[in-house]
């Protein structure tokens, strides 16, 4: 399995429109952030973990020739704004984008890109093939995708589990009952907004006690915003074995 890092920022990326602040102004390409993004590769499989207003810088910046498909989390703006975009990959392979997602979530995707679902089609619109899902493992093709149940404050979302591998994003909080799914990882990616309380999303403190508690090999921190620091001071205070996610980052698992 490859897995490589479309983007680590949160929803505003980094640096922030019309930001100042010392992060945003950083000259560190560590600290240049997209919206959260992931590819995965895995049994000649190649899918991405949400498509948000990034997605085709992301393709291009990526060389990504090929999608097998899209695994959405939730349905906010930063993790579905792009899916507009799968038109070059329909156009290229002569078939529509299979999108795996809950049925909420799917609820927004019609509603947002109304014109993809019209009874009479705009010519050269998005083509998808909506796939409902739920917490239940599911194939596609030849590989096992385990849902990951947690909570966005109030928002149920799902992360997703590939062989040892884990991508969680945009979660606060994560039932007991499902922490049996983080058992025995190689990598767990996991969000970590910034230092300070947040609502809907998990502290640097909070993810660093999550891991501890699942104690994967190997963790990565993601969906981080300017607020959080450098990637230079943060990295210095994390454990041996957690490290920061960057934009571009590849691991072979």
């Amino acid at each position: 399995m490859k897995v490589t890092f479309l983007g680590t920022g949160t929803s505003q990326g980094v640096p922030v429109v019309a930001c100042d602040c010392r992060v945003c102004k950083s000259d560190n390409p560590l600290d240049k952030r997209l919206r959260a993004s992931l590819l995965v590769e895995v049994d000649g499989l190649k899918l991405v973990i949400d498509a948000g207003p990034d997605f085709r810088q992301q393709m291009l910046r990526a060389n990504i020739k090929k999608l097998s498909g899209i695994l959405l989390t939730h349905e906010h703006y930063d993790h579905i704004a792009g899916l507009d975009d799968i038109r070059a990959f329909n156009w290229v392979q002569k078939h529509p984008t299979d999108i795996y997602a809950e049925h909420r979530v799917h609820q927004s995707v019609k509603r947002i890109f109304s014109y993809v679902f019209a009874s009479k089609k705009y010519p050269g619109i998005p083509q998808m093939n909506l796939h409902e899902i739920s917490e239940e493992p599911f194939q596609i093709e030849s590989t096992t995708i385990i849902p990951i149940r947690a909570l966005h404050m109030k928002l149920p979302v799902l992360g997703y589990r590939i062989e040892n591998f884990a991508y969680l994003t945009d979660i606060k909080t994560i039932e007991k009952s499902e922490l049996y799914k983080l058992e025995n990882l190689d990598v767990l990616v996991l969000n970590a907004l910034r230092k300070e309380p947040h609502i809907s999303h998990m502290t640097l403190y909070e993810a660093l006690s999550l891991i501890e508690e699942v104690k994967p090999r190997k963790a990565l921190l993601t969906h981080l915003s300017h607020q959080m620091g450098t990637y230079e001071e943060i990295s210095a205070l994390l454990p041996g074995n957690v490290s920061l996610a960057y934009d571009g980052l590849e691991l072979f698992l």
